[in-house]
């Protein structure tokens, strides 16, 4: 039998370190945990976050305008070109809204949220600049999670403060 027949590690090979006790960050898409510290490029991330977001929407608006030409093309008439301005300006104005107050809590009734999803989608445009604006100012949904990691961190210090450590392993004096 093998002595090393427990590690399955090669030797040398560093071993990760270990995560500190207590709550740890929820990642932020496209940002992980960077935003913790604002390190691991984070400045850049948010640059390429708010170019990304910009140039998506951008690219949206040329699609939406070569399907409009294709409904001036076909001569369904102004109403229905008036209506489909309408509902793609309504739909990205209620997205926006919607992103917006999600970078800043959690929704309520995610029952809503997910019956708003549809609508969200058509309204793209407007969660894509939403997340341009938003990165402008910080990584989308940082200051909502960073208030949660706050506060679950005082949380912890407090419990683990009010705490003495294990009864049982204390020493007890003796008696004569």
């Amino acid at each position: 039998m093998s002595e090393n027949s427990g590690n399955t590690e090669a030797p040398g090979t560093p071993t990760p370190p270990a995560t500190p006790p207590g709550p740890q960050p929820e990642p932020i898409r496209f940002f992980g945990t960077t935003w913790v510290d604002h390190d691991g490029g984070y400045g850049l991330r948010r640059a390429g976050v708010a170019i990304g977001s910009l140039a998506a929407a951008v690219a949206a608006c040329f699609v939406l305008r070569f399907a409009f030409q294709g409904l001036e093309i076909a001569e369904v008439g102004s109403l229905v070109g008036m209506l489909v301005i309408a509902m793609f300006a309504i739909c990205s104005a209620v997205a926006f809204r919607k992103t917006w107050e999600g970078f800043g809590s959690r929704p309520k009734d995610p029952a809503r949220e997910d019956a708003l999803r549809g609508l969200k989608s058509i309204g793209f445009i407007g969660s894509l600049l939403a997340y341009f604006v938003r990165s402008l100012i910080e990584a989308p949904g940082e200051k909502l999670r960073r208030a949660e990691y706050e506060s679950a961190r005082a949380q912890f210090e407090k419990r683990r403060s009010s705490r003495t450590g294990n009864p049982a392993a204390r020493k007890r004096p003796k008696r004569r």
